[in-house]
């Protein structure tokens, strides 16, 4: 049975990513992050730490509607820092608008842990990845151009 082309697409990239990372390591599982905010970080006024969280909860965001939530207990365990440190560099983040929490306290047995969205770091990143999206795009044409262009040729007069 022959696989659908994305399917396919999706099997040999995780064959790329365990030549890469080991087959062992990419058992436990992987994130899919955009580049772009990587790259931007400085610009989109993230610090290593708040990255640090970031990458933490978006481990947790496998379906666009189901949103991560783990505790802060588990984020700042991971990274080393006190549940107090996450909580400010949340709320941080929260008032740059990178990171929206949605707080679930309303529940027969105490608080459920609070749910994160990235809908203000997508839209500020937008802007970067609109701008490297048009570059790439560039310079693959300039590229293409090029190929295109007529080659010279040698023109040799025998009868001289």
């Amino acid at each position: 049975m022959a696989q659908p082309e994305t399917a396919k697409a999706d099997v040999d990239k995780l064959r790329t990513n365990e030549k890469k990372w080991t087959k062992a390591l990419m058992a436990t599982g992987w994130s899919a992050f955009p580049n772009i905010i990587i790259e931007k970080q400085q610009a989109l006024g993230l610090d290593a730490l708040d990255m640090n969280i970031i990458i933490h909860l978006v481990q947790y965001w496998w379906l666009p509607d189901n949103l991560p939530h783990p505790s802060v207990e588990t984020i700042a365990k991971a990274i080393g820092v006190t549940p107090r440190t996450i909580q400010k560099r949340i709320a941080a983040l929260e008032a740059l608008k990178l990171l929206g929490r949605e707080e679930r306290r309303n529940t027969p047995n105490g608080s459920m842990t609070n749910r994160y969205h990235f809908d203000g770091l997508i839209e500020a990143a937008r802007p970067f990845a609109l701008e490297k999206a048009a570059e790439i795009k560039k310079a693959a044409e300039e590229r293409s151009n090029r190929l295109k262009r007529k080659k010279p040729q040698l023109v040799v007069d025998n009868d001289a």
